[in-house]
């Protein structure tokens, strides 16, 4: 085996980047047959290193998927396997580097038709790339359903084919890929759903692109990683004192007083120096049972609320959780949004459905960057009413991002969350596990978040590392996760993976 592979890169490129990337190394001196000839050797050496046996089918399209197919193809027949290739078109129609590498496959070109399957043990995915942007019918649509009724083990070329490079959206099919051999870096589909559900294993080849062309992109979607965030990550300090630490607050609901003290544990296990729970007198005394470590400040009205979190020693506020959708949560989510420290979960954000353009005003008047929202999908299209939720409209990257211009950063929560920043860079996380969607996890995570802002770490990157560490101490607990494991994993997830690197 001759592929270089690239170990976990962060950054991820657009369809386009991809294209500017492919476009700068051929400046530099890399011929584009030599970068096609690379992509395939990187698919042959994946088939033989992973499906050492058997009879392969190529299944090759117009472009430059294609020609990838067409040299994985030869590399195969030289490793001394069985192969059979198919084009969806006549190859005099092909792409020019499609074409050339067409004319170098000696044997049969097969038509595309169901037929070809027989005695086939392994398909290769050559069909259509990161590009397409139109449901795939006709002859191709049928093959990818014969694939992934018979589940036979598929190996896709750059993106399992009708999955849209950008989006992660599916053009009508596409087969489930048990490996997606892609280059350079991984795209947007790799990582959001539902592209990402059709990647099982994603391999990234170096086929020749220089590195440096990053620095001419400068990227500005990664993958959320420690080392993204980790250089402002909180540290104590030899001479701190709880309130160098910061001072968050938590508004408690009347009755559903779980979340809030689930929300202000957190903060505490992520390193808070003090935590209040902010309580109207008839929940007080819940409130003052839960947590010896936890105080509790009674208030009943929004001047109460207000004189609270002026206290220059209060560091952040956590608006939300439990806090029920009324005239209150209201208010008290527009007193904390004028902190500049604050964060917006649950029914503080769904309050404002009836009202988002309030809400976005209030923001608009805050410093960017420093208020945090955290809405799942329905807090989020109920706050931000007026964009498309359509299949053909924006990526949950370009949602998220348009919803930050407003001044905030958001934590678009889901199995891929996407957390954006007004100065449009974007981290997307990875590492939630489906043990996750448990009653009180989103409670957990925004007091993660708050108690991380409380000491001093800027919004962005606390969003970041309080979600990854949010699903770091999941994937740790495993099956059976409730949202008190999360809170109580936070400190062997600092010590094993946080402080050690620090």
């Amino acid at each position: 085996m001759i592929t270089k592979w690239i170990d976990n890169p962060l950054e991820v490129l657009s369809v386009s980047e991809m294209k500017i990337a492919d476009l700068s190394a051929i400046e530099s001196g890399y011929s584009s047959l030599s970068l096609m000839e690379s992509a395939g050797q990187a698919v042959a050496d994946t088939v033989q290193e992973t499906y050492p046996y058997g009879n392969v089918l190529v299944l090759c399209g117009p472009g430059n998927n294609g020609g990838d197919g067409f040299v994985a193809a030869r590399i195969l027949s030289r490793y001394g396997r069985t192969v059979r290739l198919s084009c969806s078109v006549d190859i005099e129609v092909l792409s020019a580097d499609a074409y050339t590498n067409a004319l170098r496959w000696k044997s049969k070109v097969y038509k595309l038709e169901n037929s070809i399957f027989e005695g086939i043990d392994i398909v290769i995915d050559a069909l259509f790339g990161a590009g397409l942007n139109k449901p795939i019918v006709g002859q191709e649509k049928n093959v990818i359903e014969i694939i992934n009724q018979k589940k036979i083990p598929c190996i896709s070329i750059d993106v399992p084919s009708g999955i849209d490079g950008d989006t992660g959206k599916v053009h009508g099919i596409a087969p489930v890929a048990n490996i997606c051999v892609s280059f350079f870096r991984k795209k947007p589909c790799h990582l959001l759903y539902p592209g990402r559900g059709f990647c099982c294993d994603i391999r990234i080849a170096d086929i020749g692109i220089p590195s440096t062309v990053l620095s001419e992109l400068m990227p500005k979607v990664r993958m959320n990683h420690p080392t993204t965030w980790m250089e402002v990550f909180p540290k104590a300090g030899a001479t701190g004192h709880k309130y160098s630490r910061g001072h968050a607050i938590v508004v408690g609901g009347n009755k559903l007083t779980g979340a809030a003290r689930l929300a202000g544990r957190a903060a505490l296990r992520i390193g808070a120096g003090l935590v209040t729970i902010a309580s109207p007198t008839k929940s007080a005394d819940i409130y003052r049972n839960c947590s010896p470590s936890i105080m509790v400040s009674e208030i009943n009205n929004k001047e109460e609320f207000s004189e609270l979190i002026i206290d220059e020693r209060v560091t952040a506020v956590l608006v939300g959780p439990g806090n029920g959708i009324n005239n209150t949560t209201f208010d008290y989510a527009l007193k904390a949004i004028e902190t500049n420290r604050c964060v917006i979960d649950a029914d503080a954000l769904t309050v404002f459905s009836e009202s988002p353009n309030l809400f976005i005003k209030a923001l608009s008047n805050t410093r960017a960057g420093v208020s945090v929202l955290t809405p799942h999908e329905g807090e989020f299209f109920k706050v931000f009413n007026s964009f498309s939720k359509n299949d053909k409209g924006p990526s949950k990257i370009e949602l998220a991002r348009k919803a930050s211009l407003n001044n905030a950063v958001i934590v678009f929560k889901g199995p891929d969350t996407v957390i954006s920043s007004p100065d449009g860079r974007v981290n997307i996380s990875v590492n939630g596990p489906p043990n996750l969607a448990t009653a009180g996890s989103g409670d957990v995570l925004g007091g993660i978040i708050l108690g991380l802002i409380a000491q001093g770490m800027p919004s962005f990157e606390a969003a970041s590392a309080g979600v990854w560490i949010h699903g770091e101490c999941a994937n740790e607990f495993g099956p059976g996760l409730i949202a008190e494991d999360i809170t109580e994993l936070i400190p062997y997830v600092l010590r094993n993976f946080i402080f050690e690197s620090l």
